[in-house]
């Protein structure tokens, strides 16, 4: 986990968009791994701060490759992550994102409408992409509000489960648990405006890390996942 959180890390500093932690080592030590990196003395996102990191993200986003994945599997929380790559934005996304939770939380013992809605959004995936076709971005992959904030007053992103793919994902997750004010998207829009429908894609997006908390965490996030099921399907 930590040498993907490493490289991940390094993934978004070479991008030279955002201010990222720098990583001095990763390794194991007396039977314990450890990742050692810049220590940052974080401050509360003022107004401004937020405005320059909707304008830094889609600066960031702006760094595309050919296929989406990554060139290494790494982890969302604790949960594994696949990144094998891809040219098909909604392939990848069925298989590698929704049908990999959603096979988890039936090992966990979550079955019935679950399952069921699930199988039919996944059937149904391409009605949510027609006339978009997303470029494979570079994504934080987990950004919610305690994944970011300031340092000398400018923003600052860490925590990362780094891979490319639709930069919607980032912006849904924003919206998941709040932390980021209206300024952040204004000026994320006037940077990089989303494709129309983006709002119809939004729950489809925050469903893949609701269904990541039904499995970390258990049965408390299984109405919610229903809901955006329902609302999708």
């Amino acid at each position: 986990m930590f040498e993907a959180e490493a490289d991940g890390l390094r993934e978004l500093r070479a991008a030279g968009e955002i201010r990222v932690p720098e990583v001095f080592d990763c390794g194991v030590a007396n039977g314990s791994s450890f990742i050692a990196m810049e220590r940052l003395a974080l401050s509360r996102p003022t107004a401004r701060v937020e405005g320059r990191c909707g304008e830094q993200l889609a600066a960031l986003h702006r760094h595309n490759r050919d296929r989406h994945g990554w060139v290494r599997d790494n982890t969302i929380g604790t949960t594994p992550q696949i990144n094998a790559s891809s040219d098909d934005w909604v392939a990848f996304f069925r298989e590698r994102r929704l049908g990999f939770q959603l096979e988890l939380a039936r090992r966990h013992g979550f079955s019935g409408a679950l399952q069921e809605l699930g199988a039919e959004l996944m059937d149904g995936l391409h009605d949510l992409f027609d006339g978009y076709v997303p470029a494979a971005s570079l994504l934080h992959g987990d950004l919610w509000g305690g994944n970011w904030g300031a340092v000398d007053g400018e923003p600052v992103i860490f925590d990362p489960a780094v891979y490319y793919g639709d930069r919607e994902t980032d912006l849904a997750m924003t919206r998941l648990f709040g932390g980021f004010g209206p300024g952040f998207y204004a000026a994320y829009e006037a940077a990089w405006p989303l494709a129309d429908g983006h709002e119809r894609r939004l729950p489809l997006y925050q469903l893949y890390h609701v269904l990541n908390h039904l499995n970390l965490f258990g049965r408390s996030y299984l109405g919610q996942a229903l809901q955006l099921l329902r609302s999708l399907v």
